[in-house]
């Protein structure tokens, strides 16, 4: 072969080579992120939760205002259920109507009400619900007390039922209400786990600590069939969990399920922790009772990760009634809880605050554990975040007008 021509076959052959591995991207250009931390506060202390939702580039730090560009205004502020990247409430922004809405987050931020799946918007508990996938959720109207309802969460729509009646109905004199899925339900290895309440009272109040049977009911039921396999039972308490957008519950970074049980009567009494363990369905014989910590208390909120449960527990006995102390009074302390030891450690740094309410108290952001921190008597309105330590917090920022604290969660813009 002559020399030249060799030459000329050989540049070629390099050419296509760079050429071919021009075709095979290893280091794609990564397009940044459109992230926002989405911030609610309640304006008001009143049933309709009047209050404001606004959007920001980066995590807010200082003292600043909740109202601004893009901010959305209006009811059913005090608390919301994300998942993974949406914001869900139970309550609509329009009218605080029971049900479950979604809120839009635009590119620049503006924050508008999405979509609404409405329910009975006079029994508390309507519209509570739990998401399984991004296709798959359940919910409780109480239209149909004995039903839960199914819905696809991306479009917002109601997509069947499954009817137990003939699972969990009594007829015992003094039943004046029965439901499944009205305080409670969560998802777990495929099956769903739905409290089934047997309460007292009649009307709007129906559910509301009024239990008939001195313990708690949850039903059992494979989700891929909709059988309803069993009812789960655990005395000495009642109460579990409650009507609004704090669950009340929280799963561990091992599995493990935790359980809010707020007791006997809304100021407490046999208020309690239950465990169901991450490959179980059945309550664990585990238990961390308030009524041995304090009289006249109860638990309120739970955050569990990696062994530690995170909640509050009040520094006086609780009333109740117009003048009560347990929603708006300073009277709640954070505390971090050995899940294997049951040892207490208050969290030190952080002063006595409100009650959370349908506010998540404690969550997880960027990573880190935070508190919502409401003390009004000292002008504290904000997130905390615990140290490395896991025994003290301090300050992230500290919102200044639109009312107090409810809500803070990350989310990217697609």
């Amino acid at each position: 072969m002559k020399p030249r021509i060799f030459k000329l076959m050989l540049s070629c052959a390099t050419v296509m080579a760079f050429l071919s591995g021009c075709d095979k991207d290893d280091n794609p250009i990564q397009e940044p992120k459109n992230e926002k931390y989405v911030i609610i506060t309640m304006s008001e202390n009143t049933l309709t939760k009047p209050g404001y939702a606004t959007a920001y580039n980066i995590r807010p730090t200082g003292s600043f205002s909740n109202i601004g560009t893009g901010t959305l205004q209006g009811m059913g502020m005090g608390g919301w259920r994300p998942y993974k990247n949406w914001l869900f409430k139970m309550f609509n922004t329009a009218a605080n109507e029971k049900g479950i809405e979604r809120l839009n987050v635009a590119a620049d931020g503006t924050i508008t009400s999405g979509a609404f799946l409405k329910t009975n918007n006079t029994i508390n508990g309507s519209g509570n619900f739990v998401i399984e996938n991004e296709t798959s959720g359940f919910y409780w109207d109480a239209d149909k007390p004995f039903m839960i309802q199914k819905f696809n969460p991306t479009t917002l729509s109601r997509t069947g039922e499954m009817n137990f009646e003939a699972n969990i109905k009594k007829t015992d004199a003094g039943i004046n209400n029965q439901s499944i899925g009205q305080h409670f339900l969560a998802v777990k290895n495929g099956k769903l786990f739905a409290d089934v309440h047997y309460g007292k009272n009649t009307g709007a109040q129906s559910g509301m600590f009024d239990d008939f049977f001195s313990g708690i009911y949850i039903a059992v039921i494979d989700i891929a069939t909709g059988t309803y396999e069993k009812t789960i039972t655990y005395d000495n308490t009642g109460g579990i969990t409650y009507i609004n957008d704090n669950e009340m519950y929280s799963f561990d970074t091992n599995g493990d399920l935790y359980i809010v049980t707020q007791g006997r009567s809304a100021i407490g009494g046999k208020s309690k922790l239950l465990r169901i363990k991450a490959t179980a369905t059945e309550f664990d014989n585990w238990e961390i009772n308030m009524d041995d910590i304090m009289t006249g208390g109860k638990f309120v909120t739970i955050y569990a990760n990696n062994g530690k449960l995170y909640t509050t527990i009040p520094t006086v006995a609780l009333t109740g009634g117009p003048t009560g102390n347990i929603n708006f009074s300073e009277i709640w302390e954070f505390y971090a809880i050995d899940a294997t030891t049951k040892v207490r450690t208050k969290i030190s740094g952080i002063p006595a605050v409100t009650n959370p309410g349908a506010a998540y108290g404690a969550q997880q952001l960027d990573g880190k554990i935070v508190f919502r921190v409401n003390a009004p008597s000292q002008n504290i309105n904000g997130y905390y975040e615990l140290n490395s330590a896991g025994t003290g917090a301090t300050s992230l920022f500290n919102v200044t007008e639109g009312g107090s604290v409810s809500g803070i969660y990350k989310v990217e813009v697609k």
